[in-house]
């Protein structure tokens, strides 16, 4: 009894002595430069990510942390790549009035919103769906030809004959309303939910090819109310209608619209992760690899009008990231085995950054022990770690030394992969996914500042993951 107390003493003075104090202060700081106006929301492409990934360069190179490669920091690949311009606007007009809308508030721009401008009528086409294969077709018997069609922006919860629809995604829903003869499209949120969300900045578009003159938007159902007034039907109603009959309720309303919308498209457009190297100890081990990852980029702004900082999504991965970095760069005398450290870009559109680095690879893929990705770790209540249940093992370090040291992460888990540890996963890497529990009120809002977020725990949270790094990087190491 006396040696297992002896045993268990040491255990917890030995974490207490090699506690890493990453500090609050270090992380909120670095939060700020990277949510700051002078960012413009980092969208990856854009000058605003340019300047965050110098940022990030300078303070490793400060570190004596080594690029990964001989080329320097950056692995550059292409993206397709718009940027919203001014000027813009967006109107109603009721009764031969015009009412003019805030931007951010009333509505924003899909991010890959094609420019024009546009007056005129609206119709409501439901889900902006046309399957008529699975007899489904919100475009039948009614003609958009020349209008505005007006849509949910998500796919029904429903199916028919238990088959999805497809085509659930902006882009595509934009297609078809322009092969139909529309020209331009408003996405509306559900009416009938809960908390229906908000006008929110994303790049998310779909597959298919840029419609470069088609506008995208995206309304608040506050301004859908004053768009449906005096129509048959309101928002809601229709809702219900569609979704309880599983058919069709398209119309055409009594207000119009008047909007203006510039964009600039590039489909070849070059972006860079940055990438670095802690080199471990062992000489055997040092060939073996830890990758630590989190997206480096957010939605951007629109028109110089309004910008999405991203405090939490996910400028806190990045700092947080920074900071283990840093401290195992400090430190890098306890560690036997070899660290990359990744900040992606280009997870906003659909997990670019990541994929393009995962397949290719610098290192042998059963050489990597584990890859770790921090996503939405400032603000929240707890700390949630994903694939504890495709790597029990790994994630039972996190657990034990949390509830020796931080008592902040809860037991619910998952499978691997999600968010930019999926190309990872797919691959046959393990993953352990850091997340804080009730982490998204603000994503991809304006509100999404670094005023925000929970100090206490996002400190917890980084020395969390650099103690996990350390435990593997020296496990089967000889003593």
């Amino acid at each position: 009894m006396r040696n297992t107390l002896i045993i268990a003493f040491l255990v917890i003075f030995t974490f207490a002595m090699s506690f890493p104090q990453i500090k609050r202060d270090e992380l909120i700081n670095t939060v700020k430069y990277l949510a700051s106006p002078e960012l413009q929301g980092r969208m990856s492409g854009h000058s605003g990510y340019d300047k965050a990934v110098k940022y990030i360069c300078d303070h490793l190179t400060e570190s004596k942390i080594k690029p990964l490669n001989n080329e320097g920091f950056e692995q550059k690949f292409n993206i397709e790549y718009n940027e919203i311009l001014a000027p813009q606007h967006f109107s109603i007009i009721q009764n031969g009035k015009a009412k003019s809308y805030e931007i951010g508030t009333d509505y924003v721009f899909r991010g890959f919103s094609g420019a024009g401008k546009v007056s005129g009528d609206v119709v409501f086409c439901g889900y902006g769906l046309s399957q008529p294969e699975l007899g489904y077709d919100d475009y039948a018997g009614i003609d958009v030809s020349g209008k505005t069609v007006v849509c949910f922006k998500y796919n029904p919860r429903w199916t028919i004959k238990e088959k999805g629809f497809s085509n659930g995604n902006p882009r595509e829903k934009a297609i078809v309303a322009a092969k139909h003869g529309a020209s331009a499209i408003l996405f509306v949120s559900f009416p009938n939910d809960a908390e229906p969300q908000k006008p929110i900045g994303s790049l998310i578009a779909g597959a298919g090819e840029q419609m470069i003159n088609f506008p995208e938007l995206h309304i608040d159902l506050e301004t859908a109310e004053d768009l449906f007034s005096g129509s048959s039907f309101s928002l809601k109603e229709l809702q219900t209608l569609i979704d309880s009959l599983k058919a069709p309720k398209s119309i055409t309303l009594v207000n119009k619209i008047d909007l203006e919308v510039n964009a600039k498209y590039d489909k070849e457009h070059s972006v860079s992760n940055v990438a670095a190297l802690i080199e471990g100890n062992d000489e055997k081990l040092k060939n073996e690899y830890i990758i630590i990852g989190a997206h480096l980029d957010h939605v951007g702004g629109q028109a110089g009008a309004i910008y999405f900082p991203g405090a939490n999504d996910n400028a806190s991965g990045s700092s947080a990231l920074l900071a283990v970095a840093k401290e195992l760069a400090l430190n890098k005398t306890k560690i036997q085995r070899s660290v990359i450290v990744v900040f992606f870009a280009s997870e906003e559109p659909g997990l670019w950054g990541s994929k393009y680095f995962a397949e290719h690879l610098p290192v042998p893929k059963e050489n990597v022990k584990v890859m770790i990705n921090l996503d939405c770790v400032g603000y929240g209540d707890s700390i949630q770690v994903g694939g504890g249940k495709s790597s029990p093992k790994l994630w039972n370090i996190a657990k034990q030394i949390d509830s020796l040291k931080y008592h902040r992460m809860i037991d619910e888990t998952g499978n691997g992969g999600g968010a930019d540890a999926e190309y990872f996963f797919q691959k046959g890497i393990p993953t352990l996914y850091f997340v804080t529990k009730n982490s998204y009120k603000y994503l991809h809002r304006l509100e999404d500042k670094p005023e925000t977020l929970n100090q206490p725990l996002f400190e917890a949270l980084a020395n969390l993951v650099y103690d996990v790094t350390v435990e593997i990087a020296n496990e089967g190491a000889e003593k």
